[in-house]
């Protein structure tokens, strides 16, 4: 059994607008070097030489080390730069985090989905994180599937490529987006370039992106990071606190209303509703979205993987 919704949080509710960098710059860190004394600088000035002299003979050959490029869990972390190290180590989330989820359509069991973090894999000669989402289920006749790829450089959170293979009812929709935001542009296989914003994101890497996001009950949060200019500002509000029950226990949750102007499941009016943990890793435990035959919930059933 579900547990309820909770109440809504009273008061003023404010719109957030982020427009920050991420991650935010590190902070500068102050000069504590103490004074050298008079009696010192001829000594120091000494090893100053001997430094330079140091510096000056030739370095024993190494051998070259060519970089990895791996899709395999793990084996790029361990050869990567630090600054790749350090951005995987500050996401809440890491490569081989499985959530298997249960579909149902009002209270019927109607299909699966599960998110996961597949792998580190080479985008266009940068390491990525490939993020996955798949549903799939139906009811009465109407069956729907939802394939979410997204390819994300972790050290910016920036979409580089995203794919998906959608179906409600009896309509397929598939589409392929190469996305680059260093030029500005993304590409699809119907259109030629068109302009993106600075830190793109698309509708799968969203739903991870939100996850490192600080937030507080009762505000409402705007991005203008939608890779697609037309359809921005996304918003997200932070409507409640709730414990809920789903197969694999009950969690602490806040719940979320994010709002795309695009189709699918954070369409505007789907008026969708996601429930993540309480706690520093933000799983992703329930989703709520409203289709034309009904509403088809996600219930998360079992987590799992190296990334947990």
């Amino acid at each position: 059994m579900e547990g309820g919704r909770g109440d809504p949080v009273a008061g003023r509710r404010a719109n957030r607008r982020i427009t920050s960098v991420w991650p935010p710059p590190p902070r500068p860190v102050p000069d504590v070097t103490p004074p050298v004394s008079p009696a010192r600088r001829p000594r120091l000035a000494a090893l100053g030489v001997l430094l330079a002299l140091a510096a000056a003979a030739p370095a024993p050959a190494r051998a070259q080390v060519p970089a990895a490029v791996s899709a395999t869990h793990g084996s790029a972390l361990a050869s990567g730069p630090r600054d790749l190290r350090a951005a995987l180590a500050a996401l809440p989330f890491g490569v081989g985090e499985r959530l298997e989820y249960d579909a149902r359509v009002g209270p019927f069991r109607a299909g699966r989905g599960h998110m996961e973090v597949v792998a580190l894999e080479d985008v266009r000669g940068r390491e990525t994180l490939h993020l996955a989402m798949r549903v799939s289920g139906g009811a009465l006749g109407w069956k729907v599937r939802y394939q979410l790829d997204s390819w994300v450089d972790p050290r910016t959170f920036s979409s580089l490529r995203h794919t998906q293979d959608n179906q409600e009812g009896r309509t397929p929709r598939a589409r392929a987006y190469e996305i680059f935001p260093e030029r500005g542009v993304f590409t699809d296989a119907d259109s030629a370039e068109s302009p993106t914003v600075a830190q793109p994101l698309d509708d799968g890497s969203f739903l991870y992106f939100v996850r490192t996001v600080p937030l507080a009950v009762g505000e409402t949060y705007v991005f203008d990071r939608y890779f697609r200019p037309d359809r921005n500002p996304v918003r997200v509000t932070v409507v409640r606190r709730e414990r809920v029950r789903v197969p694999a226990g009950e969690f602490d949750t806040i719940v979320l209303r994010p709002a795309v102007r695009t189709k699918g499941l954070l369409s505007e009016s789907a008026r969708t509703e996601v429930w993540l943990t309480d706690d520093p890793r933000r799983l992703l435990v329930k989703m709520e979205t409203q289709l034309k035959f009904g509403t088809l919930s996600l219930h998360l059933r079992s987590t799992g993987g190296s990334g947990m």
